[in-house]
């Protein structure tokens, strides 16, 4: 299943088990600590007491109470103190743990924080690095559905120096103004308007450019209509099709390449037993960066799902920018597409 990142209130989500960053004492606290027991309920306090505490890098498990989710993790997350304690192998530690707790207790689902990230002050990138490596190995050998609860796009750092060439990416290829004209012939009210999208900052004034809309459109006769029938019985590969094709082509095995696109294997198994499946353009899009296809095989890929990619879109723009700088890194393309509002692929 895929590894998924949202913005929410983590005490408001429907699992069978959220993590609680919480404190050694497991007493509760503030932040996200505070929330959740805020949230599930005195009858949590009580349970905990019972626990006695919880060592750094460790985790213990409850019920969930009057939350939504069926469980709570506790776990202990590090104090950032530059690195120099063993802060990351704490908080890979915090991480394997609660998955550890979960997979022995046949969950199917579970939703993480961002541990430490908040007052204890553990750089956010950092964090978010150690989370998504640590669930993704996971995943490389489990079927659940991972979720980590983003709030800030400070969680998201990819770094000053790519996201200013994205920027700049964007600025030369993305167009979103609009360009008014006005078509006249000699006709009786002949003159009408419309909307013209350029397709590059170098396209002009398009006043006069257009071509007036036929009068009668032709009925399609049975010998136009024959025509018709023989095209579609040569009708191209479809995007199930060409998928299938090239997990071959790249010696990849299903799971290789549904887990690299960050797919769900149901859905993966919908799309392998119907040929003639349409998917989401993330979707596509993800398929394309799992299977590290070039710039062209990635539009004919999204061509056959009824897709392209457009310079008045920024989400096509900044996966452009990915592709033909040869990142195909899916966690870090969805860093990127989060930071400029987008949505995100794969999940």
């Amino acid at each position: 299943m895929p590894l998924k990142f949202i913005r929410d209130d983590i005490t408001k989500l429907k699992a069978d088990a959220i993590v609680n960053a919480a404190n050694t004492s497991l007493l509760g606290g503030g932040g996200v600590d505070g929330a959740i027991h805020r949230a599930a309920g005195p009858e949590l306090l009580e349970e905990c007491r019972k626990l006695g505490g919880c060592e750094v890098g460790r985790a213990k498990l409850t019920k969930g109470y009057n939350l939504p989710a069926g469980h709570i993790i506790h776990t202990v997350g590090p104090v950032w103190s530059g690195g120099k304690n063993n802060e990351p192998e704490l908080l890979r530690g915090c991480y394997e743990e609660c998955l550890r707790i979960a997979a022995e207790n046949k969950f199917e689902s579970i939703a993480f924080p961002l541990i430490s990230s908040g007052a204890y002050g553990y750089p956010k990138d950092q964090a978010l690095k150690i989370a998504v490596d640590s669930c993704s190995e996971f995943l490389n050998n489990h079927d659940m559905d991972i979720t980590i609860v983003i709030f800030d796009r400070e969680s998201f750092d990819i770094g000053k120096k790519t996201l200013k060439n994205i920027q700049a990416f964007i600025d030369d290829n993305y167009y979103d103004e609009t360009i008014e004209w006005r078509y006249t012939d000699a006709r009786p009210h002949g003159n009408f308007r419309g909307i013209l999208r350029p397709f590059g900052k170098n396209t002009h004034h398009a006043a006069g450019m257009a071509q007036a809309a036929p009068a009668n459109v032709p009925v399609l006769e049975e010998a136009c209509a024959e025509s018709l029938k023989d095209k579609l019985k040569m009708i191209d590969e479809s995007f199930t099709e060409m998928l299938l094709r090239k997990i071959d082509e790249k010696g990849m095995s299903d799971s290789d390449c549904y887990k690299k696109a960050n797919i769900d294997r149901k859905l993966f198994s919908k799309i392998r037993s119907n040929k003639d499946y349409h998917p989401k353009k993330s979707t596509a899009v993800a398929f394309a960066v799992a299977l590290e296809l070039d710039i062209d095989e990635t539009k004919e890929m999204l061509l056959k799902a009824g897709f392209g990619l457009s310079n008045s879109s920024k989400f096509d723009i900044i996966i452009r920018y990915f592709i033909e700088n040869g990142n195909y890194n899916i966690y870090e393309i969805n860093e990127a597409l989060f930071q400029f509002d987008q949505v995100l692929i794969g999940s």
